[in-house]
């Protein structure tokens, strides 16, 4: 009798115990390396626009780069961060969007401010 509770304990605490195969435990791995579609160009340019005016608060003056990365985009935008008289002395601010396949923002920053007047030396 001894033998016996022994054997059949030991089996019971070293051998994991079998589990029935559960198909949807397999497809949460399949939903995590499901095809996402990326927007367009087009679609990138404007919510980069978007979401700077969205989160500076500022008028946008337009879209100046748009450029496909690895996992997104990135939107040069421009923005008046001060109005003045005359409006060829305005101050434009250029912000650096990164945007990820499906258009959400990453990041961004400002990469130059400059008065409207005066163009690029070089």
């Amino acid at each position: 009798m001894a033998e016996q509770s022994r054997g059949g304990g030991r089996a019971g605490r070293n051998e994991p115990a079998e589990q029935p195969y559960d198909e949807d435990e397999y497809d949460e791995y399949e939903d995590e390396e499901e095809y996402v579609e990326p927007i367009s160009a087009a679609e990138a340019a404007r919510e980069g626009l978007r979401q700077v005016v969205e989160l500076t608060g500022r008028d946008a003056v337009g879209t100046t780069s748009l450029k496909s990365v690895r996992d997104g985009w990135l939107v040069g935008v421009e923005v008046v961060e001060d109005h003045r008289i005359p409006a060829s002395t305005d101050l434009l601010g250029l912000y650096e969007v990164e945007l990820d396949l499906e258009g959400g923002l990453l990041g961004y920053r400002r990469v130059r401010r400059y008065q409207r007047g005066k163009g690029e030396v070089g």
